[in-house]
């Protein structure tokens, strides 16, 4: 069926994240989700919310939200919270097809056992809502609600989630809202009483006529629906963007100081669109992003150098919010050309969506696409998996030797030296695909930096001692991409000092500061480590055999 309905739903690469980024979403999350929880802060959400959001929950919080992210240029930015956020389960089947090349990227490849134990996390949230809601006895049906759900997009997802609960012994359905029926104090779908509604609907508050039974379930607190009208007034507004960039405002909630700090750097400037400022917003609409306050999945969205005036009218017509752009991601993909038979760089942008529930992160993907939002219409483009290191050394990223499997004893890490001092880790699978010319990393455009290659020692799969040492100068060009005719290796004669020495420093050779930084993150501060006996040489000695280069010589491009 994806085959078939939609061929461009899993993108052809992945998307390489460093973690300390991915923990800053995660910062960012709970940020929000401690606004949320302000007395103050609900009060004037719901102020602003149909009645029905007013209406008691019964405790349930709410599936599978989803935190929109932005990433370019090092700048980490939230675009918008979602409810109901699609493609969780499509993610898990992605996860389960991925395969390391090489040892290289094995730690970063999800292991099956990741993904069972997101999909059982996956239960454990509904069946956690049900409890949640107060009901005494087991959860035992569930029916998974969408207008025309046969007709979505995302139906094949539908079908995942229904295998799923019936995988755990749940009875599952899926329907539209206007199937289903009132009546004896209970939710229906034919002769089947629905104790839970996953709830798919853009029918955000229940309004539609097709929706009347189940919003008459919600208030008469007879069915638990997850998400809620609630949820949706709190978090998915696109108006609280406005107060989560709002320095004063947050202040006037009580805040606290960090708290403000982590929304006010990661929260784009965000505004109500008001007629009163129609003129000082069109003139600087290029570097603003409209987005309707209700709207779902980029719908009616304009970036601001697009509007056409006729559009620009509907817009001041309507409820918008205007957001200060934060660009995305771009990710460097192949273009295999028919006619000349050449691969030709193209870039696909990306965004970054973190599941959340109850203030934990599920799961983190991203959608690769060309325009000006993700639209599933790109070839090459969809859903990708996000490949990070777990530290900042890269130590789970090894090298392939010799393109087994088999346990390795040694381990090429890469470590970018800029003219500050700072010390920067590359995982080993992402400088290859800068190496390549199949990424770009805009924040180092236009600069030239010494690279560090070191090849290490293992010792039980960790770290133990430095084996060889490679130094470089690399240039990345005005888009951010390694230029191979300005990055010469070293000259030998510069590196022929043994890695302890106190000797003068040359033009390549890091500093004693930089040294310890490099040894710190490697192995750990205050470990004690084997020194290198080894003379470095120009070239590294680690090549994976799937050509999967551990140097920056360009025969390995």
């Amino acid at each position: 069926m994806v085959r078939q309905r939609c061929p461009f739903l899993f993108a052809a690469l992945p998307v390489f994240v460093a973690a300390p980024q991915l923990e800053r979403m995660k910062q960012v999350m709970l940020a929000v989700e401690s606004v949320v929880a302000l007395p103050a802060y609900r009060e004037q959400a719901l102020a602003v919310a149909p009645a029905i959001a007013h209406a008691g929950t019964s405790g349930s919080l709410g599936a599978f939200f989803g935190y929109d992210f932005h990433l370019s240029q090092g700048r980490l930015g939230l675009i918008e919270i979602n409810i109901n956020a699609g493609g969780a389960m499509l993610n898990a089947v992605l996860a389960r097809a991925q395969r390391a090349c090489c040892t290289a990227v094995a730690g970063m490849v999800p292991t099956l056992e990741s993904v069972a134990a997101f999909e059982e996390s996956i239960v454990a949230m509904f069946r956690n809502e049900w409890r949640l809601a107060g009901r005494g006895r087991p959860l035992a049906s569930i029916a998974i609600v969408d207008e025309a759900p046969e007709g979505q997009y995302l139906y094949p997802e539908f079908l995942l989630f229904q295998q799923l609960f019936e995988r755990h012994g749940l009875r599952a359905v899926i329907a539209d809202p206007g199937a289903l029926d009132w009546h004896d104090g209970r939710l229906w779908l034919g002769d089947l009483v629905i104790d839970l509604v996953y709830n798919r609907l853009t029918d955000f508050y229940l309004e539609q006529a097709s929706s009347a039974a189940l919003r008459e379930a919600y208030l008469q607190q007879t069915v638990v629906l997850t998400p809620h009208p609630q949820a949706h007034a709190l978090y998915a507004d696109k108006r609280h963007l406005a107060l989560f960039s709002d320095a004063t405002r947050l202040e006037e909630l009580g805040v606290p100081r960090a708290t403000q700090q982590i929304l006010l750097e990661h929260v784009p400037r965000t505004e109500l669109v008001d007629a009163a400022d129609a003129q000082r917003l069109w003139d600087t609409r290029r570097g603003l992003f409209f987005k309707p306050v209700a709207g779902f999945g980029s719908r009616a969205a304009y970036r601001g150098d697009k509007l056409t005036k006729r559009v620009w009218q509907d817009i001041l017509a309507s409820d918008y919010v205007a957001q200060a752009i934060v660009a995305p991601g771009e990710r460097m993909a192949s273009d295999q050309q028919s006619v000349t038979g050449v691969n030709i760089a193209k870039a696909m942008k990306f965004d970054l969506r973190a599941y959340t529930y109850d203030g934990s992160v599920q799961w983190v993907a991203a959608r690769l696409y060309q325009g000006q939002t993700t639209n599933f219409r790109t070839p090459g483009g969809g859903f990708a998996p996000v490949y990070s290191s777990f530290d900042s050394s890269g130590r789970t990223v090894q090298a392939c030797a010799d393109g087994s499997d088999a346990e390795t004893t040694h381990a090429s890490y890469v470590f970018l030296l800029d003219d500050g001092g700072d010390v920067h880790a590359v995982p080993h699978a992402l400088y290859v695909a800068l190496a390549r010319g199949e990424a770009s990393a805009p924040t180092l455009a236009g600069q030239s930096l010494r690279l560090a290659d070191w090849y290490v020692r293992l010792k039980d799969g960790a770290p133990n001692s430095i084996a060889n040492e490679t130094y470089s100068l690399v240039h990345f060009d005005a888009q951010g991409r390694v230029d191979p005719s300005h990055s010469p290796v070293i000259a030998a004669a510069h590196l022929r000092q043994p890695a302890d020495t106190t000797a003068p420093e040359s033009a390549g050779w890091p500093t004693v500061a930089e040294r310890d930084r490099m040894r710190e993150m490697l192995f750990g501060e205050n470990e004690a480590v084997g020194s290198s006996s080894a003379v470095p040489t120009a070239r590294s000695q680690s090549h994976c055999s799937n050509g999967s280069a551990a140097s920056v010589d360009p025969a390995c491009r």
